[in-house]
């Protein structure tokens, strides 16, 4: 019988890979859902998110003003 070492797998062994992580606040399309229709940000008790992920949301949406992916100020922009 063949030892343990001399075992040739058809395929190759599997090897956990760690997924990239990914954050939802990025994707502009995404923070619309937290601004009005002239660009401002929702309070908690309108979107109903807890305290920890407004702050988070209104940091994601700052950035998103600072790179250009939202406007600052619109007419209307949904």
């Amino acid at each position: 019988m063949a030892e343990q070492s001399e075992i040739r797998y058809l395929t190759a062994p599997s090897i956990d890979t760690k997924k990239k992580k990914y954050c939802r606040f990025k994707k502009s399309e995404f923070l619309k859902k937290f601004l009005n229709e002239q660009g401002k940000i929702l309070p908690r008790r309108i979107t109903g998110t807890s305290l920890k992920y407004q702050r988070r949301v209104a940091q994601a949406v700052k950035r998103a003003r600072q790179i250009a992916l939202l406007p600052y100020v619109t007419d209307l922009m949904k």
